[in-house]
């Protein structure tokens, strides 16, 4: 058995074992490729076109056609909270992955090198951190225009400092550790030894904030299509639907708001479940 072969059957041995002994993870797993799987093929599960409007069943509660109910303009809820899981779920892992990628070398040059590139990079950071993050990103999105790039830009922008400052702590703490030594004392450039020996190990702590980055993202598409700065009807997304159906709760059609309102709460608390199980997953030291 080759080494690739025995390192990929110790990987799945550990997964087994972690998703088996913890059924909180399995069944956030679980969930998580429940929201994949509508995300994926949202349109085709869907069982109706989900901005076709029905005048005749507007405002209708949930019936056995019609399992969400109808909306104002008797377009069907569940079709429509089906659909808007790949609009969301885009928004939030595109995201979370600039900010990842972009705070991963900020913060592992500002660990490494130290001096006037942690300076530098730490005041650039103190200052993002200076406003409220969720009003930088109605800022941000305001003046560049509310669409879906703008949207993930903002969000990416807002979670940057997070794995900046997440990166550069761990980075200080190993940089003048013994594999890292060794690391130069074999030839390796700085380059390497920051992608190759530093970064791999950091990667384990960074997980737990990339699951729940994801939770905080979709939130924060949500909340700022809530307020009128995300995307624009009619396009299903789960934020403009509990704003539109805000209004209507007072008169009884619960339905509009809850529903979408509860597959959001189900989103964010499957990815601040994940966390853990993926930083099991991936530490080595779980592999002993």
């Amino acid at each position: 058995m080759t080494r690739s072969q025995t390192v990929s059957k110790s990987s799945l041995a550990q997964a087994r074992y972690i998703i088996g002994e913890n059924v909180v993870t399995f069944g956030a797993f679980l969930l998580f490729f429940v929201f994949v799987l509508f995300a994926l093929f949202g349109n085709a599960i869907a069982p109706y076109d989900p901005v076709a409007s029905n005048a005749a069943v507007a405002l209708s509660s949930p019936t056995a056609n019609h399992w969400f109910g109808t909306d104002d303009l008797g377009r069907d809820v569940l079709s429509r909270v089906l659909v808007a899981t790949r609009l969301d779920l885009g928004i939030a892992v595109v995201a979370v992955a600039l900010s990842f990628a972009l705070g991963s070398i900020l913060g592992t040059c500002s660990g490494y090198f130290g001096g006037w590139c942690d300076r530098i990079i730490s005041r650039v950071i103190d200052t993002l951190m200076a406003f409220p993050l969720f009003i930088l990103a109605m800022g941000l999105v305001a003046a560049l225009g509310n669409t879906v790039e703008n949207i993930i830009y903002a969000t990416a922008v807002i979670n940057l400092p997070l794995y900046t400052r997440v990166v550069r702590a761990e980075i200080l703490v190993r940089r003048d550790a013994g594999y890292v030594e060794a690391a130069r004392l074999a030839g390796n450039g700085h380059l390497r030894i920051m992608a190759a020996h530093l970064f791999p190990n950091v990667l384990p702590v960074m997980m737990v904030h990339i699951s729940l980055n994801m939770g905080w993202a979709i939130l924060n598409a949500a909340g700022l299509s809530f307020i009128g700065l995300g995307v624009r009807p009619p396009t299903p997304e789960w934020g403009i639907m509990v704003a539109e159906g805000a209004t209507y709760i007072i008169s009884g059609e619960w339905w509009l708001a809850i529903f979408p309102g509860a597959v959001l709460m189900l989103a964010v608390f499957c990815f601040n479940l994940l966390g853990d199980g993926l930083r099991d997953l991936i530490d080595p030291r779980m592999r002993t």
